[in-house]
């Protein structure tokens, strides 16, 4: 018997019958993995970064340092935030193991160290999780996690609840696109993003993929979680309000022929941020684990030279270190 999503409503658009999909068609065709693999071999790729991993390492990462108490985010390395909100600590797609893949000895390792461990972590009061893709969501940190602190509280998109009650996991929120819950004095809201789901040969696109949108009564923060370019994000602010402050990927890009509906270059995310209104941003989904061809320093780079070319001021969308804090609390509603 055909498996069925068991959340499928059909008057919305991304739902299907079978799973979950991107508002626009965003699929390849027959044979464009193995084209990508046969050129990614030939060329050696992806290439070391300028100087090699430990000039990188030197240039791009540092300890994180925690303290003080007004509203901030340490960006801990891909697509891991830890946001600090009216006090309440949030982190984001938290990957601390040395791989992003199911097998220890085998898939994307860590170039970088984590900025912190688990340990270091002051008390943890929630976790988003964008989807279900091993650089994302890791199962020995969500246990690690859990057991450090059985009160936090995970939001994931649908589909994804199973997973962590498998885990012993319980205190977990389930949303789809749009849907809201407040939440310790926050407002928060899954919103779309365009990308897509699987940890297994057999269960692609049966969870769904999201954004995370945390709404304080003075800040408006936009996590992106994992997306390609879509003119359906600019939606955000239409529907929930300006942002004042936003995560938004720039890596993973290359070749763009074959990663554009997945994951956004500097190009389009430099376009996405002035559509946006220009607001504080940290560029994520770099620095951490090779998963495309472009090196690791390639999309800083890439970044600072394309708002040198619009002529943009940098200081609200500049790369920080790994481990680097930036403050949010001069960017109020």
């Amino acid at each position: 018997m055909a498996w069925r999503n068991p959340f499928f409503d059909p008057a919305k658009p991304h739902h299907l019958p079978g799973g979950f999909r991107n508002l626009s068609p965003v699929g390849h065709g027959p044979g464009d993995v193995q084209r990508w693999q046969n050129e990614r071999k030939a060329q050696g790729l992806p290439h070391a970064p300028q100087g090699g991993y430990a000039a990188f390492i030197e240039q791009w990462w540092q300890p994180a340092e925690i303290s003080g108490d007004e509203d901030g985010l340490w960006w801990l390395g891909h697509a891991s935030l830890l946001l600090r909100i009216n006090g309440l600590y949030i982190l984001t797609d938290p990957v601390f193991s040395n791989r992003a893949s199911p097998l220890r000895f085998y898939g994307p390792q860590r170039r970088t160290p984590p900025a912190l461990r688990s340990a270091d972590l002051p008390a943890l009061d929630a976790v988003f999780i964008s989807h279900n893709h091993y650089d994302h969501l890791d199962r020995a940190t969500v246990r690690e996690l859990h057991r450090r602190f059985p009160q936090v509280q995970f939001f994931v998109p649908l589909g994804l609840k199973r997973w962590f009650a498998r885990l012993g996991v319980k205190r977990v929120t389930e949303l789809d696109w749009w849907q809201s819950v407040n939440w310790q004095g926050l407002t928060l809201t899954c919103v779309p993003a365009q990308h897509w789901s699987m940890r297994t040969l057999w269960d692609r696109d049966r969870t769904l993929w999201c954004g995370w949108v945390a709404q304080s009564e003075s800040l408006r923060f936009w996590f992106s979680g994992d997306t390609g370019y879509m003119p359906e994000l600019l939606q955000i602010p239409e529907r929930l309000g300006p942002l004042d402050a936003a995560a938004i990927p720039v890596g993973a890009y290359a070749p763009r022929w074959f990663m554009w509906p997945h994951h956004m270059d500097p190009e389009n995310a430099v376009r996405l941020w002035q559509q946006l209104g220009r607001p504080l941003s940290v560029p994520v989904h770099w620095g951490v684990f090779e998963l495309a061809d472009e090196a690791l320093d390639a999309p800083p780079r890439e970044l600072l030279a394309e708002l040198h070319k619009q002529n943009e001021a940098i200081e609200t969308f500049s790369p920080l270190k790994i481990g680097q804090y930036l403050s949010l609390a001069g960017n109020k509603l």
